[in-house]
């Protein structure tokens, strides 16, 4: 076993002590001292350096039934990390070498090292392996390519258009030959955003007034790709606008998450028929066979500068939980991370 004499002992963790209802509230969670677990066979121990804050964990708070377990009362809860190698117990990882895992929320993660990713820090900065070069690119291209059979010259709209999925969506689909890419985002300045740094050709703030009239005033010629990441009237805005053959892929729903009451749905669904439409839920996770051919196609668009990426970064592990409040009002602007 690779090791060093001065392993920590104890190290800051996030624990979920009950169950949020509605919006979540600081009482919900608690930052804990706990012992540091030595690696036991094929584990390592990593000291984290960037942890990853979405969207995706408010669903994980609930104990209603979903695609992934939610997160236990009393246990420290996860997300993506990014860490060095402090302590190794298998062949092919060192000390030193840096990994993308899942033992988010704390300082320190005793892994299953078949469980991890190895990165290199020379290639890119260790934060885009949780954002555009992470699970939060990987879901713009898989969403775009293959759920909403995104092609040359189709019109899309995206919504959350200035988070960390969103904005990767838009310049994907420019760099791919879209005709038109609208977003929708919530301030003037991620509007401003959108258009002047991300380079889609129209965007407004959805909360300026109803979403449909904006969205028929940006795209007078309708939309072929809607790809979702809020849900709520911006689908319906979507549905109304949709070409004939059109592709809906929801990613996300944030608008939803946390009522406590069941959204209404779309009161056009019918369109739907008229426009032989179609509307596809999807999960990154179902779609990891396409990670080597997104890197190989992504990868150099980003040290180009093609493509390009904001990071709302926030210091210190005693933020965490601020830093994820701030991704539900949405704060960010690109993908959330806390930098250790």
């Amino acid at each position: 076993m690779s090791d060093t004499p001065a392993l920590p002992a104890t190290g800051r963790e996030w624990h979920l002590l009950s169950r949020p209802v509605g919006w979540p509230k600081p009482e919900d969670f608690g930052l804990v001292e706990a012992e540091v677990r030595r690696p036991g066979p094929d584990e390592v121990l990593v000291r984290n350096e960037y942890l990853s804050v979405d969207p995706y964990m408010r669903g994980r708070m609930s104990a209603a039934k979903s695609y992934v377990a939610p997160f236990e009362l009393g246990k420290v809860m996860q997300g993506g990390a990014v860490g060095e190698v402090i302590a190794s117990n298998i062949d092919g990882i060192a000390p030193g070498d840096h990994v993308l895992h899942f033992g988010g929320w704390r300082e320190y993660a005793t892994v299953d090292a078949r469980q991890t990713v190895k990165v290199d820090p020379e290639a890119a900065p260790l934060s885009t392996y949780l954002g555009v070069l992470g699970m939060t690119g990987l879901t713009a291209y898989a969403g775009l390519l293959r759920t909403a059979s995104f092609k040359e010259g189709d019109s899309v709209f995206v919504s959350g258009a200035a988070g960390a999925v969103g904005s990767q969506v838009g310049q994907i689909a420019k760099l791919k030959g879209a005709s038109r890419v609208i977003g929708s985002a919530g301030s003037d300045e991620k509007v401003k955003l959108l258009v002047e740094e991300y380079g889609f050709d129209a965007a407004f703030n959805y909360k300026k007034g109803p979403v449909a009239e904006q969205l028929r005033e940006a795209a007078p010629d309708g939309v072929d790709v809607y790809f979702d990441n809020v849900g709520g009237e911006h689908l319906e805005a979507a549905i109304g606008s949709l070409n004939r053959g059109g592709r809906i892929a929801v990613c996300g729903m944030i608008s939803v998450y946390n009522n406590t009451e069941p959204a209404p749905g779309p009161k056009n669904l019918a369109r739907l028929i008229q426009t032989r439409g179609r509307v596809e839920g999807f999960l990154v996770g179902d779609h990891y066979d396409l990670q080597p051919q997104f890197v190989q196609e992504v990868g150099p668009w980003i040290r180009s500068g093609e493509l390009k990426y904001r990071e709302t970064v926030v210091e210190g592990i005693e933020n965490n939980l601020e830093a994820f409040f701030g991704v539900l009002r949405g704060d960010n602007i690109g993908k959330m991370i806390v930098k250790l």
